[in-house]
């Protein structure tokens, strides 16, 4: 049999109308401009109104991936939502199927948090390798203001919204060149989204859990702890498998957690900061889709070309971390 490959052809991203500055957010919690820049790089974050879901942004992402595809949602076989923040807790892929028109696909959401995308990626390239699918569309999208307390300065200040999405499709020539996958269940407390639970007693003698999710905790310097020390052996590991040495990269894309630990991690791999892609200070921390809207934002600007070789990392809560190599090709490979 034949040895079917992967690219990734199109890119998108979509962000919401609103948002808030550092100035704006020191009138909410005791923090300044100058405090949350020089601690984590951000500057400004963008937030979902009332009128917007995540839904509707990875909708909007999706059709301008599709489109940078040049192919038609009626092509895509597969959709895979990687999100943490469902519109609906039984799932929001099959309702962005439904908005996009694509009735041939199948869908469903996958949950890393941070690391979701790159997680994604290895898991829609499964299908590709494996001659099932033909064309998958791989979204990253999060609201994580529906779970933020803003009134806790040490997480209020990080996070915000957002949606990425790629187009992957097969391909003579493989693209995805080596990746490397992790968890930690032991360090799970150190970032949460936890669900609170209280008892509720329906009838004498049978109890049942009824509650909601809390706001985000998280112990920052253990995940920096973390994410310096296994963010570069990881990406390491895949540039291994990949048999790749980290001056053939061209391009380190991390996930847009803090700019300390994306400057710790490129400086321990040697790599220079021209080749870091990092839009961290306009969109904060959006979690699964820190890393495809800064992909997106660099291929539309001009700045990843086709023939890049691009390390993409994502870590975070879980705790999980991975890494993924591969060589943008942004464009059409193969007809169906």
């Amino acid at each position: 049999m034949k040895n079917i490959g992967v690219s990734i052809i199109g890119s998108g991203s979509a962000i919401p109308k609103v948002f808030l500055d550092n100035q704006q957010l020191s009138q909410i919690v005791d923090t300044s401009d100058e405090w949350i820049s020089s601690r984590t790089g951000i500057s400004q974050r963008r937030l979902a109104d009332t009128t917007e879901s995540l839904c509707s942004l990875a909708t909007q992402a999706s059709l301008a991936a599709i489109g940078q595809a040049n192919i038609t949602a009626q092509d895509i076989d597969l959709i895979i939502l990687a999100t943490s923040t469902p519109d609906d807790l039984f799932g929001t892929a099959s309702k962005i199927q439904g908005e996009l028109g694509a009735t041939k696909a199948v869908a469903f959401d996958l949950t890393a948090a941070c690391s979701g995308f790159v997680f994604g990626l290895v898991t829609a390239a499964q299908f590709i390798r494996n001659g099932v699918y033909q064309n998958v569309l791989l979204i990253g999208a999060d609201i994580l203001s529906r779970w933020v307390d803003w009134e806790d300065r040490t997480t209020c200040v990080l996070f915000g919204d957002g949606a990425g999405a790629v187009v992957l499709q097969a391909s003579e020539s493989d693209r995805l060149l080596g990746f490397e996958l992790r968890s930690d269940g032991s360090q799970n407390g150190c970032l949460n989204l936890s669900y609170q639970p209280q008892a509720k007693e329906i009838i004498e003698g049978v109890n049942v859990s009824q509650g909601t999710y809390q706001p985000i905790s998280m112990n920052g310097k253990e995940v920096y702890r973390f994410a310096v020390q296994k963010v570069p052996e990881v990406i390491e590991k895949a540039l291994f498998r990949a048999n790749l040495d980290v001056e053939k990269v061209d391009w380190l894309l991390l996930h847009q957690a803090n700019k300390r630990i994306i400057d710790a991690v490129a400086n321990r791999l040697k790599i220079p900061s021209e080749k870091v892609i990092s839009n961290l200070s306009n969109y904060g921390n959006t979690s699964a889709a820190s890393i495809p809207l800064a992909l997106d934002e660099a291929v539309r600007k001009g700045k990843v070309k086709s023939g890049d070789i691009i390390a993409a990392s994502g870590f975070g809560a879980g705790l999980t971390w991975g890494a993924i190599i591969f060589e943008w090709s942004g464009i059409k490979l193969s007809q169906k």
